[in-house]
């Protein structure tokens, strides 16, 4: 299958090294004007895996067969759009990011579109990509036109397993929208690897409380109970790892605020609900990027991406 990975990140180039292993034709797609970019994946099972990929080929993305998004949400539209005329009709799109709202920057895309949320776990260091430990992706339709073509998850599956389609991905894209919206502020505001967060359960608690009401008007039916025990479980279980937001913060980038707490306050917003307690995260993650990102960098403009 001729595949093109847009954004070639840690997540993107695990998925580039998994696809090359499974036999597909595959290229990167990176902002960076080059023609080829090598790559080193390094397993959880310390297997290194070294690759040369061709980048930025405009005719093979005419033939692309599937286009997979591995940037951050507020990345997306600046360098996804660009490439929409050059895709075939057929091209199955599928964006795997943190975050809901990435749909409502985007124009009316006619392709098959997809979104995946995902617990595969990488991060890279100056000489290569680690797939720290492996987990789950869920995949689903966002348009009419992606609803037929399920197969996409189990070609997916057999590069880089577990792969599941799921024909209402909403529910799986609030759950993990839900988790992160807890866990990544709070890493910022208590400068912490997550299993820290166990010294400030009171927080996660309130934060859990203020989700189940908007996400129960949102039609995700939850109970306090077990949103609280799953976000406990994943600060557990991800207690050594950085959170994202909390590595941009350090690294001085813009970070996905806007479509994680901020996509759920303006849900809020819709249904007349409050969370003043997101609110306050939202407003510290925002403070703290105004203090090293340029006015330019509005939400309206382009961003950097890779």
């Amino acid at each position: 299958m001729k595949i093109t990975v847009l954004g070639c990140g840690a997540l993107g180039q695990l998925w580039l090294s998994a696809l090359i292993k499974a036999g597909h034709e595959v290229q990167g797609w990176i902002k960076v004007h080059q023609s080829y970019l090598g790559i080193a994946v390094l397993t959880p099972e310390q297997n290194l895996y070294s690759h040369d990929v061709i980048t930025n080929n405009p005719q093979q993305l005419t033939q692309c067969e599937l286009l997979l998004v591995t940037l951050k949400a507020q990345q997306i539209e600046t360098a996804l759009v660009p490439l929409l005329p050059y895709l075939p009709a057929s091209c199955p799109i599928i964006l795997l990011h943190n975050g809901l709202g990435v749909v409502d920057d985007l124009p009316a895309v006619t392709h098959p579109l997809c979104h995946a949320v995902t617990t595969q776990a990488a991060y890279r260091t100056a000489t290569q990509t680690c797939h720290k430990a492996w987990g789950i992706t869920q995949l689903g339709p966002l348009n009419d036109a992606a609803r037929s073509i399920s197969h996409i998850a189990d070609i997916l599956h057999h590069a880089l397993p577990d792969v599941a389609w799921y024909n209402d991905i909403k529910v799986a894209a609030w759950k993990k929208l839900a988790v992160n919206a807890v866990i990544n502020p709070l890493t910022v505001k208590y400068e912490c690897h997550n299993g820290q967060l166990m010294e400030h359960l009171n927080e996660v608690s309130i934060l859990c409380r203020e989700l189940v009401s908007i996400m129960n008007r949102e039609g995700i039916h939850t109970e306090y109970e077990p949103l609280y025990h799953s976000v406990i479980t994943v600060i557990q279980n991800t207690s050594q790892n950085m959170s994202s937001m909390l590595q941009d913060v350090r690294a001085q980038r813009l970070t996905e605020i806007d479509y994680i707490n901020g996509y759920l306050l303006k849900r809020a917003r819709g249904y007349g609900l409050t969370a003043p307690h997101h609110h306050a995260l939202y407003q510290w993650i925002k403070t703290k990027e105004s203090a090293y990102a340029p006015i330019s960098l509005s939400p309206a403009l382009p961003r950097s991406w890779q």
